[in-house]
């Protein structure tokens, strides 16, 4: 519940869209590919390296995760493509003898599926989550700002000190 408080108090703050919709797609990235592989290593190191806002990418990788199940024979069905593309076969034979490469389990057909889908998605993922919290700040939230309940909320000490003791 915490969680879901400070995701909604980074959405409603003056943070910059494009630091919560990063979130969103870093989220979305470790959510679809397996977690427990090196790849999901350099996504890790730009969640340490950058400004972005850990709740937002906890709640998607949370909802992106259990999306994984579903699109699991998706992946498998792009990895299955890729590997067994005749063009690209010297290619992976050579990667397949790299150690690292191997390390790396892009022989497997639901990784490397959900690596290509998931860092495909990765561009307008973000433009769509930016849009989506543009439009949150600037219709939803004002429309709910409106009622009387929240205006009463918002001056509440009791609230203040509820959301103070989550943070």
């Amino acid at each position: 519940m915490a969680l879901l408080a400070k995701l909604f108090k980074a959405l409603n703050a003056n943070q910059y869209p494009g630091q919560i919709s990063l979130s969103f797609v870093l989220g979305m990235i470790m959510g679809l590919t397996p977690l427990f592989f090196p790849h999901n290593l350099l996504t890790l190191a730009l969640v340490f390296f950058l400004r972005i806002n850990i709740s937002a990418l906890l709640v998607s990788l949370a909802f992106f995760s259990g999306l994984a199940y579903l699109l699991d024979p998706v992946f498998n069905q792009v990895g299955l493509a890729v590997l067994q593309s005749s063009s690209l076969e010297p290619l992976f034979t050579e990667m397949y003898n790299n150690a690292f490469w191997r390390f790396m389990h892009f022989n497997n057909t639901v990784i490397l599926g959900s690596v290509l889908v998931s860092y495909l998605l990765a561009i307008p993922a973000f433009f769509i989550f930016l849009v989506l919290i543009r439009t949150y700040r600037h219709k939803f939230l004002a429309w709910v700002s409106k009622f009387k309940i929240v205006q009463v909320l918002k001056g509440s000490e009791k609230v203040k000190t509820v959301v103070g003791l989550m943070e």
